[in-house]
């Protein structure tokens, strides 16, 4: 649900789009460093921020080094885990008529992967940090919209009125393509006719994807993925990756492969050498947002932890902070779970009648027992964000600054503009959020890059890549907030979509434990997460997935 911001694809071309989303926030610590001018004149020293997840807490299920309980709780349901599949899932609870609940989060904040952070000039996402407009079909995610006032009504078709302050800003998209600024983020300018041919033959195969049916009448891709049909051809996509698929249709331009590479790593932190086909068709076809008639997302300055405040609604002297589950049992008569508290470094003992695991798979392998030889399956791509506060952002001028900025062929993803969305424009400094996904399929070992190198590597390799399109950036930094995610996001790898281990985590234990997180869809964006929840209460309490 975890994803930056923009729809990598423009709404013009009739393709869908979809993003960043996911992260939280922990500081860990904070370095000044002294930036010198070519002259060697001392100026301003630059504030860098590193921050990140308590992954140093959470390692500690690796040991369970744990001391032994000394307070206890009773309470009927427990919600483990405060990302946007916990919070949603307490408020079905909740509208189910049952608020004897509590929720367990390890951070200092709930709200997951759509948290964010806020300095004196804005507020900035740390993750997610848009929606797309929704199916219209999807009728819990708009009744949800509704009472957050996102939906302002509905118009004479039946479709949603959103709130227009809510909805993306012009300008909203440019590509630093060529040396210059360009509108919108597929390549433009300068092409061939052969290179435009590809892109419009591709987009014309994504159609047909988004408007195409199974035999059971259900589209071949939607949101949330378990409303899909699951044809054999569909079935098929997912034991290619997205490259090998593009190679045997014809799409070998590079600027067509670099887009839809940027589209798959912006959206499952690794590109089409790392994901499936299935994930790189989803992409494009599993929104169907033509209705709308709209080139437009919505967003805020802080991203979709906007949608995790109204979440938190619901959870309110209910939410147990700064505590990590360690061990999970199911007893006759319920659940017992053992966790540390760590504000008063001690363990609480709980007993509950039912639980709700809102938490990822590769935390779920050590609370339970044989969970690992399934969970290996699930791989997890890392992810870097920096936040800078600037000055003035230097550029050549040829297209004015959006709210997604993109660099061709740059090692990053590009930049959003964290102040689009705010009425007042007379601002003292700018801020901007870039984001860099590690689309190594060895994960493992970009997870250790990502740890084992310092604030001043990182702060390097972020300007080194800015710098590309904004020379001389540094020098108008006052501060960069360097925020670091083990664990970013699910990766649909070939073959996990459709495995059988996936379908295996989400199973219940004993009708006592139930899961939800968006890693049981295969993709890590808000829709998933929001209905995971729902589906693990309904199935708890009904012994089905039907949204009601």
């Amino acid at each position: 649900m975890i994803t930056k911001s923009s729809y990598a694809i423009s709404m013009k071309s009739g393709a869908g789009y979809n993003r960043r989303r996911f992260v939280k926030l922990a500081a860990l610590g904070a370095l000044a460093v002294p930036i010198l001018k070519a002259c060697g004149q001392k100026v301003a020293a630059m504030i860098v921020r590193l921050t990140g997840t308590r992954h140093v807490l959470g390692h500690r299920l690796w040991a369970k080094d744990f001391p032994k309980p000394t307070e206890k709780i009773s309470i009927p349901y427990l919600i483990i885990g405060g990302g946007i599949s916990g919070l949603s899932a307490a408020r079905q609870l909740t509208q189910k008529g049952i608020t004897d609940f509590l929720i367990m989060e390890m951070e200092s904040h709930t709200g997951g992967n759509s948290s964010n952070g806020e300095n004196k000039y804005s507020k900035y996402p740390l993750g997610a940090h848009y929606l797309p407009l929704p199916n219209p079909h999807d009728k819990e995610l708009i009744r949800f919209l509704q009472e957050s006032k996102i939906i302002t009504g509905f118009d004479t078709n039946g479709l949603p009125v959103f709130d227009e302050e809510q909805l993306s800003f012009d300008p909203q998209e440019r590509l630093y393509y060529r040396n210059t600024w360009q509108e919108d983020l597929i390549p433009r300018y300068g092409n061939t006719k052969a290179q435009d041919t590809q892109f419009a033959k591709f987009f014309a195969e994504m159609k047909r994807f988004r408007e195409g049916r199974g035999a059971d009448g259900k589209y071949w891709f939607d949101l949330p993925i378990r409303n899909a049909s699951t044809d054999a051809e569909i079935k098929q996509l997912d034991t290619l990756t997205m490259k090998q698929w593009l190679d045997s249709n014809g799409f070998t331009d590079d600027s067509l492969q670099e887009y839809v590479d940027y589209c798959c790593r912006d959206d499952y932190g690794l590109g089409i050498a790392g994901v499936s086909a299935w994930a790189g068709v989803h992409y494009f076809a599993a929104r169907k947002n033509g209705a709308y008639n709209k080139d437009s997302v919505l967003t805020w300055p802080e991203g979709n932890a906007h949608l995790a405040s109204y979440l938190k609604e619901y959870t309110k002297d209910k939410v147990l902070l700064n505590h990590l589950a360690y061990d999970v049992k199911t007893e006759r008569n319920g659940v017992t779970i053992l966790a540390f508290d760590a504000d008063k470094k001690q363990s609480v003992y709980i007993q509950a009648g039912k639980v709700i695991m809102a938490t990822p798979q590769f935390v779920n392998q050590y609370l339970f027992d044989n969970r690992k030889p399934f969970t290996k399956k699930f791989t997890y791509a890392p992810w870097l964000l920096a936040t800078l506060t600037l000055r003035d952002l230097p550029s050549d001028g040829s297209y004015p600054l959006c709210w997604d900025n993109v660099i061709y062929k740059g090692k990053g993803l590009g930049y959003i503009y964290d102040q689009q969305q705010t009425v007042n424009q007379l601002n003292d400094r700018i801020v901007i959020t870039y984001y860099y996904s590690f689309s190594d399929v060895d994960t493992k070992k970009s997870r250790k890059e990502l740890y084992n190198r310092n604030a001043e590597h990182w702060k390097e390799f972020v300007f080194t890549d800015l710098e590309k399109a904004h020379p001389g950036l540094r020098e108008y930094c006052d501060e960069i907030q360097i925020h670091r995610l083990g664990h970013g996001m699910i990766s649909p790898v070939p073959g996990f979509v459709t495995s059988n281990e996936k379908q295996q985590a989400a199973m219940p234990i004993d009708d006592k434990i139930y899961f939800a997180h968006s890693d049981l869809s295969g993709i890590s964006v808000f829709e998933e997460a929001f209905h995971q929840g729902i589906n693990a209460v309904n199935q708890l309490l009904h012994g089905s997935t039907v949204d009601t």
